[in-house]
């Protein structure tokens, strides 16, 4: 389980620093990494 919110985790920060730079939506982007590091299992976690 832990796996699992890591690998989202990533996925969710790494689509929020392509937002920010490739598409130019800032805002879409901070949200998406926000949420990145909720979800993770490192630091901050809304599951653990």
């Amino acid at each position: 389980m832990t796996f699992i919110l890591w690998l989202i985790a990533v996925v969710l920060v790494v689509s929020g620093i392509f937002t920010i730079f490739a598409r130019r939506e800032l805002l879409w982007g901070i949200v998406l990494i926000v949420v990145g590091l909720l979800v993770g299992p490192g630091g901050v976690s809304i599951f653990t």
